[in-house]
C-alpha cells in the first residue's frame, strides 16, 4: 500500500523531514525557494497533505486545482494564510499550532515593549554611528515601564502571558480589551481590568496588540485610534500585519504624535512600508516572536503530529474546521 504524498512548503528541521518520511512520500522545499501561486499548485496538485508555515496562501483557486488535498497543517498559531471557509467547502482540514509558542511569544512581546519604551534600537544606532561624544541628562530618555499602565488588545493566551509579566514582574496596572470579557477568576490571575477600546487607547502608557487577523480586525489601529493615544505612549504589534495601518503609524511616529512603536509584523511582509524605515522611533524585527529553537521545534512537531494524526490515524490534534472530519 503506497504512502500518502505530502508537500513541505518551506525549509524545516531535518529531523522533522525524517519523521514525516516514515509515514509519507515527502516533497520538501529545503532550499526554501519562494514559490508563486502557480508553482505551489503544480507541486500540491497530487498531494494529500501540506505542511505550511503561514507564507503559503491556501484559497479557493488552490483548492480547486488540488482535488486530492485533504489537510493543510500550519506551523504557526495564526492562520490568515488559510481561507478556512473555502477549505471547509472543499472538505480540506485546516490545523494550526497553538499553545506551544505562548510563553516564548509573550517573552518577546515584553522584550519588544521594553526595547521600544527605553529607545534601545535608536540609541544603539546612535552609538554605532560614532555619535556618542558625551553624556547628557536627557540622552535617549525614554518612558517608564515599572508601575505604568499596560493596555492589551487581544486577551488570548499570549495576551494573558504578557499581562502576567507586566503585573507580577513590573508592577504595571493592566487593562485590556477583547471581543469577549475573561471570566472573573482569569482576570484576577492576570490582575487585569476590562475596559472599552477607546478608554484603553486614551489611558494606556504602553499598548500591545495580540489579536488574530481577520477582515474584522483589519486596521484595528489606524489614524483615528492613534489620535486617541497619549503623545508619550508606545505601541507594540506582535499580532499580524494588517492589524495596524502601517502608513498611518509611520506618520504618527514622524510627527511624534506617539512616542514610539515596536513592530514584529507588517502589512505585506516581508516587505516593510518604506516610511517606517525612515523614522528613528520604531523598533523593527522580522516576525521572530516565536523564534527560539525549542519553540520552533515544538511548532514543527505539532504540524507533523497533525499530518500524521489525520492522514494515518484519522485523529488530528488541533483542527480549525472539525466539521470536515469524517468527510473527504
Amino acid at each position: 500500500m503506497s504512502k500518502p504524498r505530502i508537500l513541505v512548503a518551506r525549509s524545516v528541521f531535518p529531523e522533522t523531514i525524517a519523521r514525516l518520511q516514515q509515514h509519507f512520500e515527502v516533497e520538501s522545499n529545503q532550499d526554501d525557494r519562494g514559490w508563486s501561486k502557480a508553482e505551489l499548485i503544480v507541486r500540491l496538485k497530487d498531494k494529500q497533505g501540506a505542511f505550511t508555515t503561514g507564507s503559503e496562501r491556501i484559497d479557493a483557486e488552490v483548492l480547486a486545482a488540488c482535488p486530492e488535498l485533504k489537510i493543510c497543517a500550519n506551523m504557526a498559531v495564526g492562520y490568515n494564510n488559510f481561507d478556512v471557509d473555502a477549505m471547509t467547502a472543499h472538505g480540506v482540514l485546516a490545523t494550526n499550532a497553538p499553545d506551544v509558542l505562548t510563553e516564548t511569544t509573550a517573552d518577546f512581546g515584553f522584550a519588544l515593549l521594553m526595547a521600544t519604551a527605553r529607545r534601545i534600537t535608536e540609541s544603539e544606532h546612535f552609538l554605532r554611528a560614532g555619535k556618542w561624544e558625551k553624556w547628557s541628562y536627557d540622552m535617549f530618555a525614554g518612558a517608564e515601564v515599572y508601575g505604568s499602565t499596560l493596555g492589551i488588545i487581544g486577551m488570548g493566551r499570549i495576551g494573558q502571558g504578557i499581562a502576567r509579566r507586566g503585573a507580577l514582574g513590573f508592577g504595571m496596572k493592566v487593562i485590556y480589551h477583547n471581543r469577549s470579557r475573561l471570566d472573573a477568576a482569569l482576570e484576577a490571575e492576570c490582575k487585569a481590568r476590562y475596559v472599552g477600546k477607546e478608554e484603553l487607547l486614551k489611558t494606556a502608557d504602553h499598548i500591545v496588540l495580540v489579536v488574530p487577523y481577520s477582515p474584522a480586525s483589519h486596521h484595528t489601529i489606524g489614524a483615528a485610534e492613534l489620535a486617541l493615544m497619549k503623545p508619550t505612549a508606545t505601541l507594540v504589534n506582535i499580532a499580524r500585519g494588517g492589524i495596524v495601518d502601517d502608513a498611518a503609524l509611520a506618520a504618527a511616529l514622524r510627527d511624534r504624535r506617539i512616542a514610539a512603536a515596536g513592530l514584529d509584523v507588517f502589512e505585506g511582509e516581508p516587505k516593510v512600508h518604506p516610511d517606517l524605515l525612515t523614522v528613528p522611533n520604531v523598533v523593527l524585527t522580522p516576525h521572530i516572536a516565536s523564534a527560539t529553537i525549542p519553540t520552533r521545534r515544538a511548532m514543527a512537531d505539532l504540524a507533523a503530529d497533525n499530518l500524521i494524526g489525520f492522514l494515518v490515524h484519522g485523529k488530528p490534534l488541533t483542527p480549525l474546521n472539525p466539521a470536515v472530519l469524517g468527510g473527504k
